[in-house]
């Protein structure tokens, strides 16, 4: 028997009452999802009134969809071909103009990648039903499966740790919107699945900020894994972009208003375009405004540490640094005093030596991150544009190519964890010796393969499974295995 698919239609809370973005992503994301249903949908009427005025270029039929989406990824194709013939002529990144700009990015960009897949979520209460199933197939593969080394959160959260790019809890509203429609939309299927739909067509689409991303980050040293690995997925043959299509293809099929399905699903399409977006906050980045901001917010806890013995333009570093207003008159009196030499190597700098060097007195103080973004301000000379490239300084070498030269010296720490091997699912064991071997996260994954055991029914058994592959938890030890559970119970 067909099920037909009518989308809930009762009345949002009044759009008053509804927070920030950045209060309902921190509301939501520890999985609180159900608790503030009503203000999420609140919160989803108010994107979804603002993305109503926006224009998209989806056809107006359902039959056109194909040809539209062959077309829009041949297209990018012949748009990065282009790109890669400007750069082997000489041309200069069109992203990133230096390595800080790039960890900029990456951090800016955390409050949507560290709840990627969320729209889907909700979905997996229908996944008895076959029309779901491509749906759910890509929340899956957001989860790599099950497997840690694929799951896309999991591996983002690494990049942010290995870059100490992981402060960005303090970033302004417009990043987190992204996120914070994400997982509204993951907290009520049932009322906006049409909405989710269209979210995820437009989503999964393969766009030309991603190839040029990807690029530019291994050129930079930064390892470019996250995004080479959307490419591959989100492929308009095989991967999500084609799965994107299956799911409005077989949920329109059913639906009790096929014209009133298609209305509401491009204005989930149009979702994407609210916010801070890829080129939006590589646009927007400043150097000398983010190394301003830095050392403000070290001026809270620094302006009483100093010795008043080091006195710039006859003013102690505390007295300079009691006033957070008073940090870019600073930096320009350290320059003209010969503390800073901007347009030269960091080396050069008398203020750098006291951050790194053999007795460096403020070792510690700043993060990797930070001190790139002083070393990018200080190589870049004065009259220069703030995001232009460092003027000096060695040229960089690729992530791939560093990798390649650890690998050939027999570093096996500097190989990806199950680099090119197919990934599986494990089908007899799903406690992997290496998750029960994790201390306190073994006994759980115990306890959760005894619960699984008492379940009595293949249906308890998945909604057990379903709370823990929710946006907060699915990349726990206990997440990843029932996400392996779950798969192998779908199949």
């Amino acid at each position: 028997m067909q099920t037909s698919y009518a989308p809930m239609l009762t009345p949002a809370p009044r759009a008053a009452a509804t927070p920030s973005s950045k209060e309902l992503y921190f509301m939501l994301e520890h999985g609180a999802l159900a608790e503030h249903r009503d203000t999420a949908r609140a919160y989803l009427e108010r994107q979804l009134q603002a993305a109503r005025a926006l224009r998209d270029d989806v056809p107006s039929a359902l039959a056109q969809l194909g040809d539209w989406m062959r077309e829009r990824s041949v297209a990018v194709g012949q748009q990065y071909r282009a790109y890669l013939d400007d750069r082997r002529a000489g041309a200069p990144r069109r992203y990133f103009a230096s390595r800080s700009h790039a960890l900029y990015f990456i951090k800016a960009v955390a409050p949507t990648k560290l709840v990627d897949g969320a729209w889907l979520f909700a979905l997996l209460e229908r996944w008895e039903d076959p029309d779901f199933r491509p749906l759910i197939q890509t929340y899956l593969e957001e989860l790599g499966d099950g497997i840690a080394e694929k799951n896309h959160v999991v591996l983002y959260k690494k990049l942010l740790a290995g870059l100490e790019c992981d402060h960005w809890q303090g970033l302004d509203d417009d990043k987190f919107v992204q996120g914070a429609i994400q997982l509204a939309l993951a907290s009520d299927a049932t009322h906006y699945l049409p909405e989710i739909v269209g979210y995820n067509l437009g989503y999964e689409q393969l766009p030309l900020h991603l190839l040029i991303t990807s690029y530019e980050l291994n050129e930079l040293g930064i390892d470019p894994y996250y995004f080479t690995l959307h490419i591959t997925v989100d492929n308009a043959g095989t991967g999500h972009a084609h799965k994107a299509l299956q799911g409005v293809q077989q949920l329109m099929a059913n639906a009790a208003d096929p014209a009133e399905f298609y209305r509401r699903m491009l204005d989930g399409y149009r979702l994407n375009d609210l916010g801070a977006c890829t080129t939006s906050v590589i646009g927007e980045f400043d150097l000398e405004a983010e190394l301003v901001q830095i050392m403000q917010a070290k001026s809270v806890v620094g302006q009483n540490m100093h010795s008043d013995y080091c006195r710039v333009a006859g003013r102690s570093i505390n007295d300079w640094l009691a006033e957070p207003a008073q940090i870019p008159h600073m930096l320009l009196e350290l320059e003209n005093a010969g503390w800073i030499k901007r347009g030269e190597p960091a080396e050069n700098s008398r203020f750098w030596k006291l951050i790194q060097s053999e007795r460096a007195e403020m070792f510690g103080v700043f993060s990797s991150y930070e001190q790139q973004i002083l070393r990018d301000w200080i190589a870049t000379p004065r009259t220069a544009n703030s995001g232009a490239p460092a003027a000096t300084g060695a040229r960089v070498i690729s992530f791939r190519a560093r990798q390649r030269a650890l690998e050939t010296l027999g570093d096996g720490a500097a190989t990806r964890p199950n680099a090119g091997k197919p990934r599986g699912v494990i089908r007899h064991h799903p406690a992997r010796e290496a998750d029960l071997d994790a201390g306190d996260g073994g006994s759980e994954l115990r306890r959760l393969e005894q619960r699984l055991a008492a379940a009595g029914s293949k249906p308890a058994a998945m909604t057990m499974l379903i709370d823990l592959m929710s946006p907060a938890r699915h990349h726990s030890a206990a997440g990843l295995m029932a996400t392996r559970i779950f798969r192998q119970l779908l199949a």
